[in-house]
């Protein structure tokens, strides 16, 4: 199974929706899969340092805060992000998310005296907006590039951990049915259903 194959998967294993709903149709050992697999974010997660482990999860706060709806850490993304990152990027992939984790790690230590995860949402934020700055001529802008696909395999840090932030994040049963609106057997389809100027998006297709 490749990473797109699994990552479909995954994304029906968390939120509980059906291939139907996500839009794509199953292959035979995708169902095999999804009939024999645990919750994916129930696995363990120990392939980072506990000091990189901590960075990571207010990065992925940073990307989506708790504020009156859950954030990142809430919906799981961390461990989620560290298992993608292990056990579903290339080599090469993971040695550019690892390298940018380390030197975002390094180069906090210098500027503040205090690692990231110390730092105030301000403080951080303006360190990713300065990381997304200095990436923004990736492939990864533009139109149809940003996603889990394998069309920018060498996208900078920056974007990687975005991508599957978001991915987790929206993914997940905190995401999809506190942040998405969900409905877990609407059984019609509407095609012209309003959405009022607050409302969120739907967690799958409906059909």
């Amino acid at each position: 199974m490749n990473r797109r194959q699994f990552l479909e998967c995954a994304a029906l294993l968390i939120t509980g929706a059906t291939a139907a709903q996500a839009g794509f149709a199953l292959t035979e050992e995708q169902r095999v899969y999804l009939a024999t697999a645990p919750n994916y974010i129930a696995r363990k997660a120990d392939f980072l340092s506990p000091e990189q482990r901590s960075t990571l999860a207010l990065l992925t706060e940073t990307v989506i805060p708790r504020t009156e709806t859950p954030g990142a850490i809430d919906a799981g993304v961390p461990r989620f992000v560290e298992l993608m990152v292990f056990e579903w990027f290339t080599p090469d992939e993971r040695a550019i998310f690892l390298n940018g984790l380390n030197a975002l790690m390094s180069t906090t230590l210098e500027n503040f005296n205090k690692p990231f995860e110390t730092l105030g949402i301000e403080q951080r934020t303006k360190i990713l907006e300065e990381l997304e700055s200095e990436a923004s001529d990736s492939l990864w802008y533009e139109m149809g590039n940003a996603g889990m696909g394998e069309e920018v395999s060498d996208a900078p840090f920056i974007c990687k951990l975005k991508e599957l932030t978001i991915w987790g994040f929206f993914t997940s049963e905190v995401g999809s049915t506190q942040v998405l609106r969900y409905e877990a057997m609407p059984m019609t389809f509407d095609g012209n259903r309003p959405l009022d100027k607050d409302d969120s998006s739907w967690a799958g297709q409906l059909l």
